[in-house]
């Protein structure tokens, strides 16, 4: 098993396939992009499996969770998800992505054995999609989430991060949408993870913000704590029931006595944390011939030295160095 010194075991491995992305989100990335990784120092799918099986076999992880930047961006996605799905014992898999490009190969990854997917998307008004991502792709986004849920990539769950005078006052009309398409919304508060170092605690809407918005229109149950267990959402019941809505609460309620969690960037880091300022080379090990028991040692030596917590909502809060289109969501 992965354990570090306060009892926490990992069960649950984010996988980062890519650091492209085909949007330039304002709290990701600058307008202009970034540097993007040189092809040779990503891992290859071959690399990819070899350390998911790793992982599934060596530590008991349970879920696979592939994500980006954008992982609809990488070629061999598709037949990553099936070795992966032919694991034994098979983790559960999920797929974060900003639903471009969804609606043509929701059904493949299906076939090749995903289980469900997130969609990041912020906002119902197609000029704050444009505003936010610099981008005019709102339709593509509402049409892979529509082909997720055909292809049967249930619960389909959208990820929303509400902004300051642009999408602040759009959390229940983005409730009531969800529940009418029967998506399963979770609003997350915005995170100092973007490449300009932009982020300020004192401009963003916090979870008690959320809910007071969400609770003009709707009432809200909490599941409590039983029913959240690792989970980073804390999850509410929307006007008793069937539907969910979630938070996720970083900086103002962090979660991480209970994180179960385990990082691969996509050039083969482990990251303990998405606020982690060191990283374990995997890839190198890999490179060198090292066996599977020696890249797991190396593995298992990082997640010891996971510390408590990070510390979002401390003014000494130092942000990593690394953007999030490169560590995976």
């Amino acid at each position: 098993m992965l354990i570090d010194t306060y009892g926490r075991v990992a069960t649950d491995l984010r996988v980062s396939l890519t650091d492209r992305c085909n949007l330039r989100c304002t709290y990701c990335m600058p307008e202009e992009g970034l540097q993007w990784l040189a092809k040779p120092d990503l891992l290859t799918d071959d690399e990819i499996v070899r350390l998911v099986g790793i992982a599934v076999t060596s530590f008991g992880i349970e879920e696979v969770r592939f994500t980006g930047g954008e992982p609809l961006l990488r070629p061999g996605l598709v037949g990553i998800v099936e070795r992966v799905a032919a694991l034994d014992p098979r983790p559960q898999m999920s797929l974060t992505t900003n639903g471009i490009g969804l609606r043509r190969t929701a059904a493949a990854l299906k076939a090749a054995g995903l289980d469900r997917v997130n969609v990041s998307l912020d906002t119902l008004r197609p000029d704050v999609f444009k505003t936010l991502t610099r981008r005019n792709r709102h339709q593509d986004v509402l049409d892979g989430l529509s082909a997720a849920r055909e292809a049967g990539l249930t619960p389909v769950k959208v990820n929303s991060v509400l902004m300051p005078g642009l999408n602040d006052d759009e959390a229940p009309d983005l409730l009531a949408w969800a529940v009418e398409q029967d998506y399963e919304l979770r609003f997350i508060e915005q995170m100092p993870l973007d490449a300009q170092h932009g982020w300020k605690r004192d401009g963003m809407i916090t979870a008690g913000d959320i809910l007071t918005s969400l609770r003009t229109r709707f009432e809200l149950t909490p599941e409590g704590d039983e029913a959240r267990g690792s989970a980073p959402a804390e999850r509410w019941l929307v006007d008793g029931g069937p539907h969910r809505v979630g938070v996720i609460a970083s900086v103002t309620r962090p979660f991480c006595a209970a994180c179960d969690r385990t990082r691969l960037t996509a050039d083969g880091q482990v990251r303990t944390c998405l606020f982690a300022t060191e990283e374990t080379d995997l890839r190198a090990a890999l490179r060198s011939g090292a066996p599977d028991e020696e890249i797991a040692r190396l593995w298992r030596l990082a997640m010891w030295g996971k510390k408590a917590g990070a510390g979002l909502d401390d003014p000494t809060f130092v942000q990593p160095d690394r953007p999030m289109s490169a560590i995976g969501g």
